[in-house]
């Protein structure tokens, strides 16, 4: 409603008015009082742009056409004498005397604190081209053929010799067995007794595991004892139709051992 009073130059409304909306805006606690708030400060700026775009001031304004006739005059040229000598071809290079652009060059370092960088896009000097690389694809394809060759042999050897660990194990284990019912062959050998490692997991599970070969090849069996634990023994050397008639009886299972119940 005062947009013209606040306009004028010598009138202060516009600063009150802003200063007396910051006060309300302590009070703001609901979202429509706050959007005329906001409402207000556009109309604030639009009001402060005007006021400011009516203040005749030269003092941001540049002239280029005055700043080259000072610097002209700075380097030694009156423009009022050239202009009654303009015939006159005594001065050479033109308006400029000898030394102007010295002389501008001597007052110019007072205003660098520093020199200038430079910095280079494509680096400072001119790269080499990287040197191409030698392709051996022919001697990559035959050590590939040969790689190829080698490996059934090896994974050949590699299971003959497990083979071959695993059949000592079984044959150290049997004798181990032979060995305690010998020397006491009335007390019957408990089977977790007999192989589980109390420091160590796996070494159980690998016991148990070579003990079943002792099973499937009736080397050995696994009973029951009157407490309803398994117990194993070795089995007699006999004729070959008891062996067959206890190789068609057998049985086999599987024993479920988790490191807790091995605990």
């Amino acid at each position: 409603d005062n947009r013209e009073a606040m306009l004028n130059s010598k009138s202060n409304r516009l600063t009150e008015a802003l200063e007396e909306a910051n006060k309300l805006f302590d009070g703001v606690c609901r979202a429509r009082e706050a959007a005329l708030d906001a409402q207000f400060l556009v109309i604030a700026s639009n009001i402060g742009k005007e006021k400011a775009n009516e203040l005749h001031s030269e003092m941001s304004a540049f002239d280029s056409t005055t700043f080259a006739e000072d610097l002209l005059t700075f380097m030694g040229i009156n423009r009022t004498e050239v202009e009654e000598t303009d015939d006159s071809e005594d001065v050479p290079g033109g308006f400029l005397p000898s030394d102007a652009w010295q002389t501008m060059g001597e007052e110019a370092p007072k205003y660098f604190r520093r020199a200038p960088t430079f910095h280079y896009m494509m680096g400072s000097f001119k790269s080499e081209p990287p040197v191409p690389k030698q392709r051996i694809e022919r001697q990559k394809k035959a050590s590939r053929g040969k790689a190829e060759r080698a490996m059934p042999a090896q994974l050949k050897k590699m299971e003959e010799s497990h083979q071959e660990a695993t059949e000592k194990e079984v044959e150290r284990i049997l004798r181990i067995l032979q060995t305690h019912f010998e020397n006491d062959p009335n007390t019957p050998i408990s089977f977790f007794d007999f192989v589980i490692d109390p420091n160590s997991f796996a070494h159980t599970v690998e016991n148990m595991f070579h003990v079943s070969f002792l099973i499937r090849d009736g080397l050995a069996k696994i009973k029951l004892d009157e407490d309803e634990l398994p117990i194993i023994e070795p089995t007699k050397p006999s004729g070959t139709g008891e062996e067959e008639t206890r190789a068609g009886a057998r049985n086999q299972v599987v024993i479920n051992l988790d490191q807790k119940e091995w605990k």
